[in-house]
């Protein structure tokens, strides 16, 4: 779907750094509008886009190499405030005649900067203190500063950790202020884009503002079509489904598909949310025989995914052709699945796993995409619904993977292993509920193995399924930590997963962060 950009917008090039998407999500917490493009986007389209200032991305080359990714002087023309991060900072260095060498030892990691004079419009806040901890991530540096630059801050390993021309309204940092791990990384973004002097940009990004673009969009984009919508009962399909019957009303039919990989009770759950209490036309497909029947023996999580993928898309143009007008298939698409999926407009994200609804789709359509969710990360996305008036215990449910239970059953998908996990990850969040911390994870489910283990029960051997259990924490779900789950509390929910789900002996508990993992297991 076109997008009706907000008036005020930050343009962000991307270098190849493996935190652009959160230098954009941090500009949106500050309320400014923000897009990602790749770092040789031509001028023309910059001066079409229109921003109000320009950041400059890390990325993991050197400023020397033969391919590197290189400066567009063009933007220096603007007259637009430009910061760069990193690799960025190096480029702007380099371009103005400064010099920029590899570290004699690689810095990673946090580390302590420190003021090196006065203070200007952009880091008076941060370095308030005269010092502070920032994340830093590079094996070069800039050794000579480039004329009429000053340096702001240094590190005992970054004789430059930034450095400030104000006059023309240009900034560089050698550390990360996007990540979590620079305490003050925010201010330094709000003050970018707010202080008078640099951006000044009104607070505009809102949910409200994005719902009545989006809106707009919607009807411009439909006009008399009608739109079929996959809904799957999940926080981003819901929400759309709340979005396209503000927009569209009658025009829109939602397509439930029972595809066998449900959690326990969730068709008839979700049948009634939003048919019976929203008024929103859903037609209900049972199709767990065909998905069931596509998956059997196919072990590979991309080929999984794939097969879900194209099955989901058969059905609903099987159903579209039922329904009279329908030119649209309306999917929840958002922005960390276009990003995992290296669907993002940079090209230089890293295939980490096909979503269903974005590398899964086949080449041939015969209807045309409509996802107005898709520049949005997931906290946005439940805002949006809340605003919408969606209520609060279906927006703060946990994640649920389009694949369904298919990408949560490692290795060939059988029925029997679907009910089975079912009952256990129904248990599971249960007793996150009773112990009323199902809010404070970000997100949490059960996972079948592919193994065996040997057990005793009853005083006699057995040789049954594995259940692997998964909770993170995590707020933008681009990185996210295992929740420290209270051992009593695993303890009971082994217990009664064993002893009411047949056929599982083991219950393990994972630790693993993202990176190096991902928050699903496929």
């Amino acid at each position: 779907m076109a997008f009706n950009r907000p008036e005020e917008r930050i343009l962000i090039l991307d270098f190849g750094s493996q935190y652009t998407q959160l230098i954009a999500r941090r500009v949106r917490e500050a309320k400014v509008y923000s897009e990602i493009h790749p770092w040789n986007m031509p001028l023309e389209k910059i001066v079409e886009f229109a921003p109000k200032g320009i950041i400059l991305s890390g990325g993991h080359q050197s400023v020397y190499d033969a391919q590197a990714p290189d400066l567009n002087s063009g933007i220096l023309t603007l007259g637009v405030p430009i910061l760069g991060i990193c690799y960025g900072m190096q480029l702007l260095a380099r371009h103005f005649g400064g010099h920029v060498e590899a570290s004699s030892k690689r810095e990673y990691g946090p580390a302590l900067i420190r003021a090196t004079g006065g203070l200007d419009a952009l880091f008076g806040r941060f370095l308030r203190d005269g010092s502070t901890e920032v994340w830093m991530s590079h094996g070069d540096h800039v050794t000579q500063l480039p004329a009429g630059f000053q340096v702001t801050a240094q590190s005992d390993n970054a004789p430059v950790a930034a450095m400030s021309d104000v006059a023309r309204g240009i900034f560089g940092v050698q550390f990360h202020p996007e990540v979590h791990h620079t305490p003050r990384g925010f201010d330094l973004i709000d003050d970018f884009l707010h202080q008078s002097i640099l951006c000044n940009c009104a607070s505009l990004w809102t949910s409200g503002n994005f719902i009545e673009y989006a809106l707009g969009n919607i009807v411009r984009q439909v006009g008399s079509d009608h739109v079929v919508l996959g809904l799957s009962g999940g926080v981003d399909s819901s929400v759309v489904a709340a979005l396209l019957h503000r927009a569209l009303g009658k025009q829109l039919t939602c397509v439930f598909v029972d595809n066998g990989l449900l959690r326990l009770h969730e068709a008839d759950e979700v049948m009634a949310t939003f048919a019976q209490h929203m008024g929103v036309r859903v037609v209900r497909v049972d199709a767990a025989d065909l998905f069931m029947g596509r998956l059997d023996k196919i072990a590979n999580p991309e080929d999984k995914r794939k097969i879900i993928g194209h099955t989901f898309i058969e059905v609903f143009e099987r159903e579209a052709k039922k329904l009279s007008g329908v030119r649209w298939l309306a999917q929840g698409t958002i922005y960390p699945d276009v990003i995992e999926s290296a669907g993002a407009t940079t090209g230089v994200a890293a295939n980490i796993k096909s979503h269903h609804n974005v590398g899964g789709l086949p080449a041939q359509m015969g209807l045309k995409l409509l996802e107005p969710l898709r520049e949005l990360f997931k906290d946005e996305v439940r805002q949006v619904g809340l605003d919408l008036g969606l209520p609060s215990r279906m927006i703060h449910r946990h994640p649920f993977p389009g694949p369904g239970l298919g990408v949560r059953i490692l290795g060939a998908v059988k029925k029997e292993y679907a009910d089975i996990l079912r009952q256990a990850d129904a248990i599971y969040i249960e007793e996150l509920h009773n112990a009323d911390l199902y809010t404070q994870i970000g997100q949490a489910f059960a996972v079948f193995l592919p193994v065996k283990s040997v057990g005793v029960m009853g005083d006699g051997r057995t040789y049954d399924h594995v259940i692997a259990l998964r909770a993170v924490s995590t707020k933008d779900y681009m990185t996210a930590a295992a929740y420290p789950m209270p051992h009593d509390l695993l303890s009971r929910i082994s217990n009664r997963i064993i002893n009411e789900v047949p056929g599982v002996n083991r219950v393990v508990y994972d630790v693993t962060s993202k990176p190096p993992g991902t928050i699903e297991w496929e």
